[in-house]
């Protein structure tokens, strides 16, 4: 259920009212509210604070035990609600409890599984939706549980290595900034101050860097508001479609990281039609929600086009063949499941290889990192060093 903030009249008083209302969508929010004698003058979906988002996030590792549970409990072979009920008493999280405490209550009133994770899209995405659904109706949703988090482990500790990769570089970062800030605000000024008291010129290289310390200091309220403004304006632009489509892109062609990013597409993508497959999801539906489940764009419209030429009677080994940015292993793999009969296998196969690919690339762009980092750290403070020394040299010589 959804929270909507509304301002409305009240028909039998003409009083102005303003509260919150939940429901499913703003069409259902505002039916409630003319049932409840209220004409809406504005609605809209509550948002929260900064502080009630970050508290309400649920952890990829609670939905992972959640689902862990679930499955070895319904496996068991105790009734739904009964393993809902226990699973939510284990549930430490505030926020994730309230989900469960609400899937409970709507299972009790008759739903199905899939339905009651469908009022919450934000924590339960279609990949997951579908699974239960087909779970629920071939009466293996234990097994069809036990998948999902299997692939949720496997996705979560991709992303875990490449965030690892970048903590580094991020930090040496950091580093650098810190030392040219250290160097402009305390070592410059005192550089100026000693030729100023000898009456000498200031290099041309000294004369940038101590006019650089001098615009930062008088005008950091200004760079401050300009550093705001432009990560404001970037977050606002990547949320657009343009903007989306621009990132997507980036990651797919950037140097260095393009080939990581296509193999991390791919694994999610194999893996997750796999699961769909292997469950019993038709292979449109498997093609479409797989395609999301990249988070990329680019990739879903690539086998968006592919799906098209399925649904047109091609094969998937052929319809996907000469996509764009879609590695040549998924249409072999395909090819050789089409053959056997056992296309979820060889598509699991397929994520399994670029998995590794994945682990060997995280691993080789690490080590080719740091060197580079290194060097770019002692160009940049050697050049500082340089600039304040080296008029120091000077002066003691002239004298």
């Amino acid at each position: 259920m959804k929270k909507f903030v509304y301002k409305a009249r009240e028909t039998a008083t003409d009083k102005i009212v303003k509260s919150t209302v939940q429901a499913e969508s703003e069409s259902a929010a505002g039916k409630l509210l003319i049932e409840r004698g209220l004409a809406p003058i504005s609605l809209h979906e509550d948002q929260g604070g900064l502080l009630q988002k970050i508290n309400g996030r649920i952890p990829v590792k609670d939905k992972i035990v959640f689902t862990r549970q679930l499955a070895t409990l319904i496996g068991a072979g105790l009734p739904l609600t009964q393993s809902l009920h226990t699973v939510l008493d284990q549930t430490q999280n505030k926020a994730f409890k309230a989900i469960i405490e609400d899937i409970v209550t709507t299972v009790e009133s008759g739903k199905s599984l899939g339905e009651s994770f469908g009022k919450h899209p934000d924590v339960f995405n279609k990949v997951y939706l579908s699974l239960v659904a087909a779970g629920e109706v071939s009466g293996t949703l234990d097994d069809s549980l036990k998948r999902i988090a299997a692939q949720q482990e496997k996705d979560a500790a991709m992303m875990s290595k490449i965030k690892g990769a970048l903590t580094y570089p991020i930090i040496v970062v950091f580093v650098i900034f810190g030392v040219m800030a250290f160097m402009l605000f305390t070592v410059v000024p005192q550089v100026e101050k000693l030729y100023e008291d000898m009456g000498e010129q200031l290099p041309f290289l000294t004369q940038i860097m101590v006019g650089a310390a001098n615009f930062l200091l008088g005008f950091w309220w200004l760079v401050l508001i300009m550093v705001v403004g432009l990560v404001l304006g970037l977050r606002q632009y990547l949320k657009t479609e343009s903007g989306i489509k621009f990132s997507d892109t980036f990651k797919l062609n950037v140097p260095l990281f393009g080939g990581l990013f296509k193999r991390l597409y791919m694994a999610r993508f194999t893996r997750t039609a796999q699961t769909l497959l292997a469950t019993g999801v038709a292979m449109l539906d498997t093609l479409h929600i797989s395609g999301e489940a990249t988070s990329n764009t680019i990739v879903q419209q690539s086998i968006e086009n592919a799906a098209e030429k399925v649904k047109a009677g091609k094969p998937l080994s052929v319809a996907i063949k000469d996509q764009d940015y879609i590695l040549p292993l998924v249409p072999q793999m395909a090819g050789i499941g089409e053959q056997s009969g056992k296309i979820d296998e060889m598509l699991g196969k397929a994520a399994q290889v670029y998995e590794d690919e994945l682990d060997e690339m995280i691993r080789t762009i690490s080590t080719m990192i740091e060197p580079i980092l290194m060097v770019l750290l002692a160009v940049m403070a050697g050049g500082m060093i340089g600039a304040i020394l080296f008029p120091i040299y000077g002066l003691v010589n002239s004298v």
